[in-house]
Order: C-alpha cells, then sequence, then structure tokens
C-alpha cells in the first residue's frame, strides 16, 4: 500500500514540474516510440534478410552503441556551447535520415552506414536532454525526476515493440515508419521547445574535455557504470540469440520487450521509493548489479524452455531500476554542478566504447554458449567492486570541486 502511494505521489510530481521538465520527460517517451520500433528487430534482419555471421552482427549492434554512446561527449558538449534546441533538432534529422538508409540498405556498407546515423542521432539529442533535465530538477530530488523520465521513456518502449510486433517481418517498413516519427517529433520540438540558455557560450570547446578528464573519481565512476551498459546491450544481441536457441520465434522477442517496459512502468516509482527508505544509494548501486549478474548466470545454467529468457529480462530490469536513477542523479554532483552535457556526454561515451569492445567478442562467444553468460555474468560483478570501492571512499557523499 506505501508503494502504491508512493508511485501516486511520484506521478503527481510530474504536474509539479517546470513546463521544459515536463517537455523533455514527453520527449524520452516519443524518443523511444520511434527507437524501439526498429532496433530490437535489427539483429533478426540481418541474420534472416541478409546473412550475417554473428560475429559481423554483433559488430554491427556494438558500433550503433558506440556511435550513440561512444559519442554522447560530442553532443553533450555541443549543447554546453550552443544550446539544447538546435542540438536536439539536429539529433531528429539525422535519425529521419538513418532510418532511411537503413530500409534501403542490402549490403554490409549500407547497413553501417545506417546504424551510423541513428547512433550519432541519439548522441546529439540524448546528453543534452539529459542535462537540461537535471538543470531543471531540484538537487535532492534529481533521482526520482530521473526515475519519472525512465518510465516515461518505457511506456514509448513498450509501445515500440508492440508496434514492431504488428510489423514483424517487415522491417524496411518499420525503418520509413520509424523516419516519419521522428520528422513529426522534429517538428514539435521545433515549435514548442523554448531555446534554453547555453551554459558555456564563448568558451573553447576542449575546455569542458579537459575539466572532465581532470576529475579522476567521475572517471572511475564511469569505468563501473559501463558494465551497466554493456550488459544491458545483450536485450539485443544475446537474448534473441538465446530465443532462436530454445525455438522461439522474432514475436517472442517484442513480448520480452514489452514485459521489460511493463516491469519498469509498474516498478520504477516504487522501487525508487525503496530505495528512498530503505536501500540508500549505495545499496541501491550494489544490489541491482548483483542482480545483473544472476540474470546471466540463470541463462548460463540452461533452463528449460524460454523460461531462462524471461528469468534474465526480469533479473536485468529489475538491476537496471535500481542503478540508472541513482547514478544518472550522482552525475551533477560528481561534476560539482559544472558542464553537465559534458559529464553526462563523457559518462556514455566510455559505455559506449566498453558496448563497442563487449559486443564484437560477445558476439563471437556466443557461438560457444554456456562459456559466453558466464563471461558476462562476471562483467556486473566487476561494475559493483568499483561503485562500492568509490563509496567506501566517501565519492558519493562529498561533492569534487570539479577536479580530483
Amino acid at each position: 500500500m506505501g508503494a502504491v502511494r508512493s508511485r501516486g505521489r511520484a506521478l503527481g510530481r510530474l504536474s509539479s514540474l517546470s513546463p521544459v521538465a515536463r517537455l523533455l520527460v514527453g520527449s524520452q517517451l516519443l524518443f523511444n516510440i520511434g527507437f524501439y520500433l526498429v532496433v530490437p528487430y535489427l539483429a533478426g534482419h540481418l541474420a534472416g534478410d541478409l546473412g550475417l555471421a554473428g560475429w559481423v552482427i554483433g559488430l554491427v549492434l556494438g558500433l550503433r552503441t558506440f556511435s550513440q554512446q561512444g559519442l554522447f561527449v560530442v553532443g553533450g558538449t555541443l549543447a554546453d556551447r550552443f544550446g539544447p534546441k538546435p542540438v536536439i533538432l539536429a539529433g531528429c534529422a539525422v535519425r529521419v535520415a538513418g532510418f532511411a538508409v537503413l530500409a534501403v540498405a542490402t549490403s554490409l556498407p549500407g547497413v553501417l552506414a545506417g546504424v551510423v546515423l541513428i547512433g550519432l542521432a541519439g548522441a546529439l539529442f540524448s546528453p543534452a536532454v539529459e542535462a537540461s533535465l537535471a538543470r531543471q530538477a531540484e538537487p535532492d530530488r534529481r533521482a526520482e525526476t530521473f526515475s519519472t523520465f525512465t518510465v516515461a521513456g518505457e511506456i514509448g518502449a513498450v509501445t515500440g515493440p508492440l508496434l514492431g510486433v504488428v510489423l514483424a517481418g517487415q522491417f524496411r517498413l518499420a525503418c520509413l515508419v520509424g523516419a516519419a516519427l521522428f520528422t513529426v517529433i522534429g517538428v514539435l520540438h521545433a515549435r514548442f521547445l523554448p531555446p534554453l540558455p547555453a551554459e558555456h557560450r564563448g568558451e573553447p570547446l576542449l575546455d569542458g574535455w579537459r575539466e572532465v578528464l581532470d576529475n579522476r573519481v567521475f572517471l572511475v565512476f564511469a569505468l563501473g557504470y559501463s558494465a551497466y551498459l554493456v550488459s544491458y546491450n545483450q536485450l539485443y544481441l544475446a537474448l534473441p540469440v538465446e530465443l532462436n536457441r530454445v525455438g522461439a520465434g522474432e514475436k517472442s522477442l517484442g513480448l520480452l520487450f514489452a514485459l521489460a517496459s511493463t516491469l519498469i512502468i509498474v516498478c520504477q516509482l516504487p522501487v525508487s521509493f525503496l530505495v528512498r527508505r530503505v536501500l540508500g544509494r549505495t545499496g541501491a548501486l550494489l544490489i541491482g548489479f548483483v542482480l545483473m549478474s544472476l540474470a546471466f548466470a540463470v541463462v548460463a545454467m540452461r533452463p528449460p524452455g524460454a523460461s531462462g529468457a524471461v528469468a534474465f529480462v526480469v533479473l536485468l530490469i529489475v538491476g537496471q531500476m535500481l542503478v540508472v536513477p541513482q547514478a544518472k542523479g550522482l552525475v551533477p554532483a560528481l561534476a560539482g554542478e559544472r558542464r553537465l552535457g559534458t559529464y553526462f556526454g563523457v559518462l556514455a561515451s566510455a559505455g559506449g566504447v566498453a558496448v563497442l569492445v563487449g559486443s564484437t567478442l560477445g558476439g563471437a562467444l556466443l557461438e560457444h554458449g554456456r562459456v559466453a553468460w558466464i563471461v558476462l555474468a562476471l562483467l556486473p560483478l566487476a561494475g559493483a567492486c568499483v561503485l562500492t570501492t568509490l563509496a567506501r571512499s566517501g565519492a558519493f557523499t562529498e561533492t569534487p570541486k570539479g577536479r580530483t
């Protein structure tokens, strides 16, 4: 009953956010509808329609994530320099182009061009949105604000795969629908998103990078957090492989993505209430990473049928719900409340590099079955060790002065 009341209060908080914050939360919903309409089905298209090998598919998926996560630092820096609105609009235009290219691509070079454009688009608009939301939120309520942001995004993430189920087997049509949706999103943002101020207009572009690279506590934090991004990316690579192994079809993938999103929609706000009242920030981070590790360990035990895939999704998503809002809420404090676009960008870029390497190696390892899942189970444990060490050093309770 307390969790239900907490969810009601948190949903009510949405109406108390500033108009800009509400727009940013709504943006995340629309972005995810367009994204999840296409990307969860990319691996199946590459394997079934184009006949690519497993390691090539892993490389393509890793490159998509790297071109987004890895280039977040560029988008964040541009948002700090020029303000978020032009960067968000540019991201929408680039994603339209990426979906259009992917729709007509019949060979590996065309696919690579499409996924790079799709990733680059996210690298432009995502750090601009996150940094703006962090500035709009009250410092002591940032984790809750990001929880609401996450819920809105997952409503879009559950809608996208379900639309993808309707378009199952028509990947090119799904790409064109996604391109049309992002065209509409761009028009809406051009009309209703106010020109928010650029925090570091006129300063040299590389100043922000130098400041972040001098913040060694933040860099260690980003390294630990990247284990989450590598683990989460396995929804697009390892999960389809597991479903194929047990004889489940493409529609099962869409339903599992819908399950993941539904869990977050229903449980994210009660989980945030639990973290605030019981676990605390450090406890949430530690338990979240351990649950992610268990997700891979369960599949390594090879349960019959699709039960292992279902357990994998549930454990991974519960771990995500514990980790992500707390980690993103920590970024402004670790950044000393400066250059948030660049800091959010570097956080994602570190994960992007890790995902590029991890997906390529993981795609090859998955051909060896259980060994891959055991190796993947070790990654979240490593992330837990890094973040726990930082917590014990007091890094999460003291605000750095921008540099360490």
